[in-house]
């Protein structure tokens, strides 16, 4: 094609040289040569093209070879978008147990991991001094007693004072309510389980002060765990209270499905997320309090969705997405650009919205080298 074109200018140059030359001072015939030579040149470029396509015609452009790639035939299912949040496992039924008086252990009758059920005995506390009271309490209420039985009959006689029988009588009362509460107290030397459960640390041991209040061992029920995670609020409405949620816990590599069984109410204002807690048993006393769990939710579902990696997508300059699939052109396998609307992703997958369906032959391996119409060779597995 090179050495046609030569040839042309070569003629072209020749003719020219051969013309009469042009007074270069005369506008009017300046003008007219450059009329007469956009003209030549015109008719010459479609001449060239002419040339050039017969030169086609007779000289086929040579077949790119096929390039070797892998395809996958779309299938429409069900999309399932799942969120992963920490979570941790805690003991829903937790005491600590103490005493309501303060006093030196006696005794602890329980351990660290020994299980123990409600309303046995913990413990029990030295009250020998409310003893001591309550000894000197019941001799000055036996005087009171005989000193009110005497005005009683004194005054029933209609001897005697009203005063004085009214004081013994209260003198009398009195000692026997401070005898009652002093009874109270005594009882609560002895200190027991509130609740069923094992043991699950010891704070204080027999010889060692109580104060009121304080714990002396703490016990949890470990049929009543619940596993509790904060997640953000951006899921809010997407979380529902009775949804099934995945719970693993991967120190004892444990997966099951549970429900949830409290939401938050409120958003913590320091995070931005809700509470949710989902109630468990100790599974054969496999699961623990405070032991690391993960907790899945779905936030995003699609029934009959077409679904291709999201790696073998593409993008043009202008913002298209595309991605290539196996077409047929003469009865030969090539590749076909086909533009695509993308929706949610998740795990390396992307919804397709437009473009392609079920059925579809999608190019895998290979994607990122191929163009628009090259031909291709299936090689698939």
């Amino acid at each position: 094609m090179k050495n046609l074109t030569l040839i042309l200018l070569l003629t072209i140059i020749a003719f020219s040289c051969g013309e009469k030359a042009v007074d270069m001072n005369d506008a009017a015939a300046v003008k007219a040569e450059l009329k007469s030579k956009k003209a030549e040149l015109k008719s010459t470029e479609a001449e060239i093209k002419s040339l050039s396509d017969k030169l086609l015609e007779l000289e086929p452009r040579k077949e790119k070879a096929p390039l070797l790639i892998t395809t996958q035939t779309l299938e429409s299912k069900d999309f399932n978008r799942m969120v992963e949040v920490q979570a941790s496992v805690v003991s829903d039924d937790q005491v600590f147990v103490s005493s309501e008086t303060g006093g030196r252990l006696l005794s602890v009758l329980v351990k660290e991991g020994q299980y123990v059920k409600r309303g046995q005995l913990v413990a029990t506390v030295d009250l020998q001094s409310m003893k001591d009271q309550k000894s000197e309490l019941e001799t000055s209420m036996s005087l009171a007693k005989e000193v009110y039985d005497r005005q009683k009959r004194l005054w029933d006689q209609n001897i005697g004072s009203e005063i004085q029988y009214l004081q013994a009588k209260n003198n009398y009362d009195r000692m026997q309510k401070t005898m009652a509460t002093l009874e109270t107290q005594l009882r609560k030397a002895n200190i027991y389980a509130p609740i069923s459960g094992v043991v699950d640390m010891e704070f204080l041991k027999a010889g060692e002060l109580a104060a009121p209040g304080a714990p002396i061992v703490q016990m949890f029920n470990p049929n009543k765990l619940k596993i509790t995670a904060d997640i953000p609020e951006t899921y809010l409405g997407k979380v529902k209270q009775g949804d099934k949620v995945e719970v693993t816990i991967p120190a004892i590599d444990q997966n099951m499905m549970k429900k949830i069984t409290l939401l938050g109410r409120t958003i913590d204002a320091s995070n931005r997320t809700f509470k949710v807690e989902v109630a468990t048993d100790s599974k054969n006393n496999t699961i623990k309090p405070n032991l690391l769990a993960e907790l899945k939710f779905n936030d995003y579902s699609k029934k009959d969705a077409v679904t291709v990696p999201l790696e073998i997508v593409q993008q043009e300059v202008s913002g298209k997405k595309f991605v290539f699939t196996a077409g047929k052109r003469d009865g030969k396998d090539v590749a076909t650009k086909s533009y695509v609307v993308t929706g949610e992703g998740y795990e390396g997958n992307i919804i397709i919205e437009e473009g392609l369906s079920a059925g579809d032959q999608i190019i895998i391996d290979g994607a990122r080298n191929i163009s628009n119409g090259d031909p291709i060779k299936i090689m698939n597995k």
